[in-house]
């Protein structure tokens, strides 16, 4: 569109654009379709893609958004280019999962690995790094399953598609606080208690990695990430 054919007053070009008022209609029919095809696609794909989205199932809605629109509003393109382009999406996705189910392989590099991020209520940084994980994202997660401190945690995933599994310990342990610090009243009350009896050795933790050992030995390095900030323990 050229530049001397722009009008600010044109109202007519800025609801219809340069298209015939009809096309609004045929605009309406062209969606109907698309959608009734776009519906069948989905449900053809599987109950995962309405789901948590693995990086390949996330790649796939994308390019069904995108080839939608155009068969949708533009007036010079036909309806089946666009269904052809969705069935050529269906068949590719379809068969980078059976590629992927009998190729292990193959299936990690299209789909990702599960990543280890907490092991024994202590973080796996060098993972969470590459990953690109932070200490927050994890904590949030943690409070949403009522863990307060990290030594409650035996192991937490990150699964391919982004969601966390997490697996309590059966045993009461004292561990790194993760309640929000803003929140002084409750951190306040859990400092007290962790230094109360029954504990005759009290326990210092790391803040970077929650690694636990004595109090005698907290002005040393952490042996896991080497940082040298120690808080109280809290059960």
């Amino acid at each position: 569109m050229k530049k001397e054919e722009i009008h600010l007053e044109d109202f007519k070009r800025i609801l219809f654009g340069q298209a015939p008022p009809e096309f609004l209609l045929e605009t309406f029919i062209r969606t109907l379709i698309i959608y009734i095809v776009l519906l069948f696609i989905v449900r053809w794909l599987g109950k995962r893609m309405i789901g948590q989205l693995t990086i390949m199932e996330l790649a796939v809605m994308l390019t069904l958004g995108a080839i939608v629109s155009v068969p949708m509003q533009v007036p010079d393109r036909g309806l089946l280019q666009g269904a052809l382009l969705l069935v050529c999406a269906v068949f590719f996705q379809r068969g980078i999962s059976l590629i992927g189910f009998r190729r292990g392989k193959f299936e990690d590099i299209a789909q990702g690995k599960t990543s280890l991020l907490v092991k024994d209520g202590v973080l796996q940084l060098e993972q969470m790094e590459k990953d690109r994980i932070s200490r927050q994202q994890i904590y949030a997660e943690l409070r949403q399953q009522k863990i307060f401190n990290l030594g409650m945690v035996d192991r937490l995933y990150a699964e391919a598609e982004g969601v966390f599994s997490v697996f309590k310990s059966n045993q009461p342990k004292s561990g790194l606080p993760i309640l929000p610090p803003d929140d002084q009243e409750i951190m306040q009350i859990q400092h007290q208690a962790s230094t109360q009896p029954p504990q005759s050795i009290q326990l210092m933790v790391c803040v970077s990695c929650g690694l636990i050992k004595p109090q005698s030995q907290q002005d040393t390095a952490c042996n896991h990430c080497g940082h040298d900030e120690w808080v109280n323990a809290i059960n």
